[in-house]
């Protein structure tokens, strides 16, 4: 019988979202909540060689898919080492950047067999570029974006759209989709501790569909069973668009994601309060499979548990949850 991580809604598990670091070379104020953050010393992350046991674990009980995140997963010393032992594994290896340092990781990167890569990109001004991660680093990342296409990757754009900070752009992004086949993803600003979220900040997946519509046509586009985005092309466009609607039309019910902290915490949702340490269980000599089992199943309907789809009513202050730098992109 298939070994599989289902929770009490039914919901099976099979894909592995493992932070590498809470470094980043970006201090982008939604993520971070300083400039002078106090980052996790060396001896509390995951090394190399336990990163590679806990994820055969998961792959052991049907994980499938792999995606490392930060942080920057790429600032961290031992990124190609990690790369490359998780790319024996029999899973779908992928990666969330920020994209700065893609062009000293081109060949590690085809070495593992990656071919999808997401990055992280808010504007396409300079400018606000610099505002938005405190960084003069726009033409390193586009740069970065077009060498991953004419490389022949698939490459995903997330843009966290905000109200009064990048809105104004989101047709510049279906703009940049017409002639080059990237696929850009609006991602709803959501709340997280210290990222100075508040609900009238919230561009909804209406508003996104609406502006975009102001301008082009649009087709809806088949989606995958436990898709995050709905799925849009503008047509006679190279690329597509897409809306991850976290705050206003949700995707729990079909979830099917859990996260590994770079210090070795499991948690079962983006939003939950209760993390488990594997890292220190894996080091005491413990069993850590029934530490994985019990915190799925104890995976609550939706959001963490801690609020609901009224995004609008939510107090950014009652929610325990971590800055998003720590729990992983």
């Amino acid at each position: 019988m298939e070994k599989k991580l289902t929770d009490t809604f039914g919901r099976v598990h099979n894909y592995l979202r493992i932070s590498l670091t809470d470094n980043c070379n970006f201090r982008c104020f939604y993520c971070m909540p300083e400039e002078e953050y106090d980052f996790a010393p060396a001896s509390r992350l995951m090394q190399a060689s336990e990163i590679n046991t806990i994820s055969k674990f998961f792959v052991e009980q049907g994980v499938e898919k792999i995606r490392l995140t930060g942080g920057e997963p790429l600032v961290r010393k031992d990124a190609a080492e990690i790369i490359l032992s998780l790319s024996e594994l029999p899973v779908k290896l992928t990666m969330t950047t920020n994209g700065s340092r893609i062009h000293e990781y081109i060949s590690v990167l085809k070495e593992a067999g990656i071919r999808s890569l997401n990055i992280s990109l808010d504007t396409l001004n300079r400018e606000k570029f610099l505002l938005v991660t405190r960084r003069d680093q726009f033409q390193r990342v586009y740069d970065n974006i077009h060498l991953l296409l004419n490389e022949g990757f698939h490459v995903k754009v997330n843009m966290v759209v905000m109200k009064g900070m990048n809105d104004m752009e989101i047709n510049d992004f279906v703009e940049w989709t017409k002639h080059e086949p990237v696929h850009v993803r609006f991602i709803e600003f959501m709340p997280f501790s210290g990222n100075r979220w508040t609900s009238n900040k919230v561009v909804t997946l209406d508003d996104i569909l609406q502006e975009v519509g102001s301008k082009y046509p649009i087709e809806r586009l088949q989606g995958e069973p436990n898709d995050t985005a709905k799925k849009f092309v503008v047509p006679g466009h190279a690329g597509t668009f897409a809306v991850i609607s976290t705050m206003s039309a949700n995707f729990c019910g079909s979830c099917n994601r859990i996260r590994l902290t770079a210090d070795g915490k499991l948690k079962n949702c983006l939003f939950s309060q209760h993390e488990t340490d594997l890292l220190t269980a894996l080091r005491s000599g413990q069993d850590i499979l029934p530490l994985i089992r019990d915190n799925i199943k104890a995976k609550a309907k939706e959001y963490g548990g801690q609020f609901h789809r009224d995004f609008e009513n939510i107090h950014p202050e009652d929610i325990h949850n971590r800055s998003m730098i720590t729990i992983g992109g």
